[in-house]
């Protein structure tokens, strides 16, 4: 079994705000949400360990109620990130640490909750490594030269840049390893230390695998690292749409005239079908990570295909690290000149729209009525 520890206890002083960077909010949900989600969406990641300072615990807690978060256990951390770390794993190890002991993985990976976009694939390298090596961890390219000075202040030497790399998240190691090394380690490793990798080979002679990582991996660090996170959300958001309608032929005439005015503008797919089917074209295309849906639809207020359609998005692959927009379209094609919507309809809809927020799904609705 593979069980993550996240720890997200820092303060977040070079961030330069009252909030600690994990709680920020990028695209209107905390950026710890999208770590979580991240893992969340891992099928064979059994519990979700979201270490986090005394102060923040109610917080994060309110954020896993309020995002729906499944798998996870709220952990009260230490004054330092190791001290974090080695609470999250004394949580399958120790009863003093958690009411009831949750089973204890053959893996554990280790994720920074403030590194929002990692993928499954490099997650499962990782972890396929570890269990081979004992511990692995995502490295990159280091992007400037490294130099070292001397007590003088001028420059001492540089590191020839090709022969080294930046350690990133996540890493994972054989449970009993990592474990073992935490229980091992001073009180100066706890204090100043921050590379587990190091830990494992310091206390238990174990040489970790290097795995390649890809270029998301990056860590929110400053300020400006949040105006990014959400630039790659919205970039993510704007790629490609799906415009499902209803294989009517009146619906299906506005399904065709709906891509053709969108196409100069965004890459568009349209497809014509009843959601209720078992579509094997709309999971292609959902497996292809589209996160724009129109539903084009006669019926007044479409929320049973609607809910089809969000259950095919919870079960896909997709990690929902970006928000998928839903948009409804009522085609009203009778020849009452009226507008209204029942409270009723109205009603059902803004409490499925609150709903399919929290899985990081926005549902918008259009009445048209057309002749």
């Amino acid at each position: 079994s593979v069980s993550a520890v996240l720890p997200a206890g820092g303060s977040g002083e070079r961030l330069g705000g009252a909030i600690p960077k994990q709680f920020c909010a990028v695209q209107g949900r905390p950026l710890v949400s999208y770590a979580v989600r991240a893992m969340e969406r891992i099928s064979w990641i059994s519990d979700i360990i979201v270490v986090v300072s005394p102060e923040n615990i109610e917080a994060m807690k309110t954020i896993v109620e309020k995002y729906g978060h499944k798998r996870v256990t709220v952990v009260e951390g230490g004054i330092t990130r190791h001290r974090s770390i080695f609470n999250g794993l004394k949580v399958f190890a120790e009863n003093e640490f958690s009411s009831h002991l949750l089973q204890k993985p053959e893996v554990v990976i280790i994720h920074d909750a403030v590194r929002p976009f990692v993928e499954e694939d490099i997650v499962s390298k990782v972890v396929m490594a570890a269990k081979e090596h004992g511990a692995a961890g995502a490295i990159r390219p280091l992007v400037s030269t490294v130099i070292a000075s001397a007590p003088d202040g001028c420059l001492d030497h540089s590191l020839e840049r090709a022969r080294y790399r930046a350690s990133e998240m996540p890493q994972a190691f054989l449970f009993d390893i990592i474990y073992k090394a935490y229980q091992q380690c001073t009180d100066y490793d706890l204090d100043y230390g921050t590379e587990c990798l190091h830990l494992a080979l310091k206390y238990c002679k174990t040489n970790a695998k290097l795995v390649e990582g890809t270029a998301d991996l990056w860590k929110v660090t400053y300020k400006r690292d949040l105006y990014a996170a959400e630039s790659i959300i919205k970039d993510n958001l704007s790629q490609q749409v799906c415009v499902i309608t209803n294989v009517k032929e009146t619906l299906a005439q506005v399904g065709f005239l709906l891509p053709e005015s969108l196409k100069s503008q965004i890459k568009v797919e349209a497809i014509s079908i009843s959601l209720s089917k078992n579509d094997s074209h709309l999971q292609n295309i959902i497996s292809r990570q589209c996160y724009n849906f129109v539903c084009v639809n006669d019926k007044r207020c479409a929320i049973q295909e609607t809910q089809e359609l969000v259950d095919m998005l919870e079960k896909s692959n997709i990690p929902l690290l970006c928000p998928v927009v839903l948009i409804l379209v009522h085609l009203d094609i009778s020849e009452n000149n009226s507008f209204n919507i029942g409270m009723e309809d109205l009603t059902t809809i803004k409490k499925f729209a609150r709903e399919t927020k929290k899985k990081n799904i926005l549902v918008y609705g259009l009445l048209i009525q057309y002749k």
